[in-house]
């Protein structure tokens, strides 16, 4: 099912729109505003994803994210050392 939308843009942002839609091939102002969207979608999903990582990664160890990534961008960062 489609449902229309109406939105209100300055004339500035409307030659914008204009501008982008010509220049990345869509075949309409519409199709051009959905790939926005989903691209805005999939962008609040991720965040969505990392926070509840954080969040998981906190209550298994009892640390807050930012010093286990602190700690682990350490270790990835420090020269290897072979043992023999």
């Amino acid at each position: 099912m489609v449902t229309t939308m109406n939105i209100s843009l300055t004339e500035d942002l409307k030659a914008f729109v204009d501008a982008r839609v010509k220049a990345r091939g869509y075949s309409s102002h519409s199709e051009y505003m959905r790939e926005l969207v989903r691209r805005d979608e999939i962008e609040e999903a991720r965040e969505r994803l990392s926070n509840l990582i954080a969040e998981g990664l906190e209550s298994a160890s009892g640390r807050p994210w930012g010093h286990l990534r602190a700690e682990l961008l350490d270790r990835s960062n420090a020269p290897s050392q072979k043992t023999e």
